[in-house]
């Protein structure tokens, strides 16, 4: 598996991240498109996920329970203000299967800021015996939460490649 650094199009601000990992571009969709698969790597170190809704077509949602489960991350939550369970929701805006799934985030966890969406684009790109996802996304509203995003992409796609290669 190789990743890249998180770069920045200056022309709308979006983050691309991406990896190569040694998979089929079927066995990286069903990761990422069915409740078992989700549930196996989505959420960051120290959180669980509960899928609790996954409609996976234009218009359709994913909804899922976030929990802080270790110590760092429980602190993290309780000196944010947040807690320790958080609901996220993501409305599917595009999805090809094996090959593209696009969706918006609702951020409306985030105390002291109003709720707002932002998109995810994620592309799996086949290649002999690999598939390369790149995962472009907007910023969050300010550099903290933004650097915050980038930090939990990175480790959740540092996730993906463990249970794929489990």
């Amino acid at each position: 598996m190789a990743d890249s650094t998180p770069s920045m199009d200056a022309g709308n601000a979006r983050i691309t991240i991406e990896r190569t990992y040694d998979a089929s571009a079927e066995d990286v969709w069903v990761l990422w498109t069915t409740k078992q698969g989700i549930e196996s790597w989505w959420a960051p170190d120290g959180f669980t996920v509960e899928v609790r809704t996954l409609d996976l077509r234009p218009g359709g949602e994913l909804v899922y329970a976030m929990t802080a489960t270790a110590t760092p991350q429980i602190e993290f939550m309780k000196n944010a203000g947040m807690p320790l369970t958080t609901e996220s929701r993501k409305t599917f805006t595009e999805v090809i299967a094996g090959e593209r799934l696009a969706y918006t985030s609702l951020a409306d966890f985030i105390p002291g800021v109003a709720p707002y969406e932002s998109a995810t684009v994620v592309d799996l790109l086949p290649g002999a015996g690999t598939v390369r996802v790149v995962m472009t996304v907007d910023p969050m509203h300010d550099d903290d939460w933004t650097q915050r995003l980038i930090a939990g992409r990175n480790n959740e796609l540092d996730n993906l490649a463990t249970v794929l290669a489990g």
